[in-house]
């Protein structure tokens, strides 16, 4: 059972939702699809983790009964938020006790001690640091990417940064942790996941050319590389599993 919900309105620009997943009496092995998106996620298992910036679909593993909470960032909101550095994140997953100290162990201890995933949440948003300011031109650029699914001129965004396109290259990879086209790529993939999630007939090429693709075989290009299967083959092995 997997359930969203949203952050608060002092978050709002910085988190995309909390979440929280309990796992079958079976135990459960996730699929989760790269989505731009650093996380902090909280399982009695494996502590408190950060979860950065996926390249390719992974899998993780809980044990049965388990429940798993967690915080995803918005792309390339969670350095600020987080002070990490997301970079040296992508692909990777580091104990939060790496970035915080005591902090993150504190807050461990905390989360151990809640009653409920609601308490979990709750008490997971209440320990990450609130944002002193607005988000900087680069992460608004990120944000204009972002609202158009990564389907925009990325010359356009760079002007609209004032940035230079090598320059907007290099901030863009400093705060979200890839580069902007790779970005965009992630972003127009995840589009097309949730159209395909949504579908009750799943047309694949109507479905590439809403997410902005130039062909179907452009989507199942993407396919392959961030999910290791066709489009067909992904949504029949995942039973429309969450991508995060």
């Amino acid at each position: 059972m997997y359930r969203e919900q949203r952050p608060p309105d002092a978050f709002a620009r910085w988190i995309e939702c909390a979440w929280s997943s309990e796992t079958t009496e079976e135990g459960d092995a996730y699929s989760v699809r790269p989505d731009g998106c650093i996380d902090i996620v909280y399982s009695p298992a494996h502590g408190l983790r950060i979860v950065g910036t996926m390249t390719a679909e992974q899998r993780f593993h809980f044990p049965a009964g388990m429940q798993v909470v967690g915080v995803r960032f918005s792309p390339g909101k969670a350095g600020t938020c987080l002070g990490v550095a997301p970079p040296e994140l992508t692909d990777e997953s580091i104990a939060l006790e790496d970035a915080w100290g005591a902090r993150a162990r504190t807050l461990e201890q905390r989360l151990r001690e809640a009653k409920s995933p609601g308490e979990t949440v709750a008490l997971l948003l209440n320990g990450i640091p609130r944002p002193q300011a607005q988000p900087n031109s680069v992460q608004r650029a990120i944000e204009a990417i972002s609202a158009h699914r990564g389907a925009c001129d990325l010359d356009e965004v760079a002007s609209q940064a004032k940035l230079s396109v090598r320059q907007f290259r290099r901030r863009c990879l400093q705060e979200s942790g890839l580069t902007p086209k790779h970005l965009s790529r992630i972003l127009r993939f995840r589009h097309a996941c949730e159209l395909a999630q949504r579908s009750q007939r799943r047309d694949w090429p109507d479905i590439a050319a809403e997410a902005g693709y130039f062909d179907q075989a452009h989507l199942i290009h993407d396919f392959h590389e961030f999910a290791g299967a066709t489009p067909v083959a992904v949504f029949s092995n995942t039973a429309g599993a969450p991508s995060r």
